[in-house]
Parts: structure tokens; C-alpha cells; sequence
């Protein structure tokens, strides 16, 4: 981490601002220097999702992360500070408030010149000690994205019944009558019995019968996945912007 005293102003603006867990709280707007000191005194701060509100926070104790620029207050407390126009300076009331929110004493401030980091030749719009050329500034939009809920999805999963008809084969024994000739090969059989008898002889038939059983299969498998699609999302926001134009007619010497 690198101190900010030996920065001059003009490296603070455009920064992005971090609180000290890193959380990025907002977008460094304009510096304001306090009018007894002419030191910097406050970071007027854009926040939100297109960074149209200003958060004032102090800039004493701030450092350099690589790029970001890290004050001593948390996110939620820059935004939860007294609101204050960013209007280039602020009043007794108004920085009163803003001392009271973040513990601090102090005086009032007002904006520094992006280009001088104190005041002095070249500050005032008139008069000898006037440099040659001005400053030009404008906003510019800092949009980003956030996620957000959008729906929930489950898997639910129930039993249903539905009747199953299929055809089975099956197998019977049926009997028949069937005639033999006396031959060498039966005679022996034949000839086993009494010579006139009377007698029963039983064949036990068999046939096949259905037997049902149920059996759990495991199929298929099911799960959800997110698929991500890309919208196009229009934003309409007003920026202000800076204008210089020349003036022909100003007299020299206005005495």
C-alpha cells in the first residue's frame, strides 16, 4: 500500500474507492480541500448502479491498493452519510453533518482544481497571475451488473400407475391315445403281465402357468443445469459536461 500525500489531485479522481475489507464502494468524483488548510479534505464519491448519487467520505488515512484508492470507512457507512450537493463546495451545515457521521471536526471545504492540488497562481478566472488554459471536464457513465434472483426450478418426482398388456406363451401336456405293433424289441414288455387282466394306469399332465413378479429398474438419470443467455439492456442517463468557448468582446482594461 502507498500513502497519497505526495499524490497530486488530478491521480485521485477516476479511481475506483474500496472500503477496508475491499469491497468496492464507488468511483472517486472530485476532491475538495479545505479553505483554511487548502489541504484535501474530502472524497466526493459516485455510488449506485449507474453512479448517479455522490457519497462525501474523508480522505485522510487513504492509500493506494495497486489502482484502487482504500479509505479508513466502510461501504455501508460512506453510503448512509448526510446527503451534501456536489456543487464545488460545501456549507458550515453540510460538513458539520458529514463531521458529526464520520466522528471528524473540522472545517468547511470546498472542491479542488483537478489540475492544482493547492491553491494559488492560475486558481482565480481573472487577473495577472491567471495561467493560459482551463481544465475541461464531463461525467461518464460507470454502469456495471449485478445478479439477482430471478425464479426457482426443482425436480419432483412421483409414482404413477399404468396397466401393461403383453401375451405369454406357455405349455401344456395333453394326452393321446397311441397304438404299438408287437415287435422283437416290445414283446418282452408285452409279455409281462397275466394273459387277461384288468387294470388302470395314470399319467400326471403338467402345464405351464404365469407367474408375475415386480421388480424395480433404475432407468435414466435426471438433473438440472443453467444454461446463461445474453440480453441486450438499453440505459438512458443524463451526464453533464463541461463547454469552453471563446469570448471576443472582453475589455482589456475594464477601468
Amino acid at each position: 500500500m502507498t500513502d497519497i500525500d505526495s499524490s497530486p489531485v488530478s491521480d485521485l479522481t477516476g479511481r475506483t474507492v474500496v472500503d477496508p475489507d475491499g469491497d468496492k464502494i464507488g468511483t472517486v468524483f472530485d476532491v475538495y480541500i479545505d479553505n483554511d488548510t487548502d489541504q484535501p479534505e474530502w472524497l466526493a464519491i459516485t455510488t449506485g448502479l449507474f453512479g448517479t448519487k455522490v457519497s462525501f467520505a474523508p480522505i485522510g488515512g487513504a492509500t493506494f491498493v495497486g489502482d484502487d484508492l482504500q479509505i479508513g470507512y466502510t461501504k455501508a457507512q460512506v453510503k448512509d452519510a448526510p446527503n451534501a450537493d456536489a456543487d464545488g463546495e460545501l456549507s458550515p451545515d453540510e460538513e458539520s453533518a458529514l463531521y458529526a457521521h464520520y466522528g471528524r471536526s473540522g472545517r468547511t471545504a470546498a472542491v479542488a482544481d483537478v489540475d492544482t492540488q493547492r491553491r494559488g497562481a492560475g486558481y482565480d478566472t481573472s487577473g495577472p497571475e491567471t495561467d493560459d488554459a482551463m481544465t475541461r471536464s464531463e461525467e461518464e457513465l460507470d454502469v456495471s451488473t449485478r445478479s439477482q434472483a430471478a425464479g426457482k426450478v426443482r425436480l419432483r418426482k412421483w409414482v404413477e400407475t399404468e396397466n401393461v398388456q403383453m401375451t405369454v406363451p406357455i405349455r401344456r401336456e395333453k394326452a393321446r391315445l397311441v397304438s404299438e405293433p408287437i415287435t422283437d424289441d416290445n414283446v418282452g414288455q408285452a409279455l409281462a403281465g397275466g394273459d387277461l387282466t384288468s387294470e388302470e394306469h395314470e399319467v400326471v399332465l403338467s402345464e405351464e402357468v404365469v407367474d408375475v413378479q415386480k421388480t424395480v429398474v433404475p432407468k435414466e438419470r435426471v438433473r438440472l443445469e443453467t444454461d446463461v443467455e445474453t440480453r441486450e439492456v438499453a440505459v438512458d442517463e443524463e451526464v453533464r459536461k463541461e463547454r469552453i468557448a471563446m469570448d471576443n468582446d472582453v475589455d482589456p482594461d475594464p477601468r
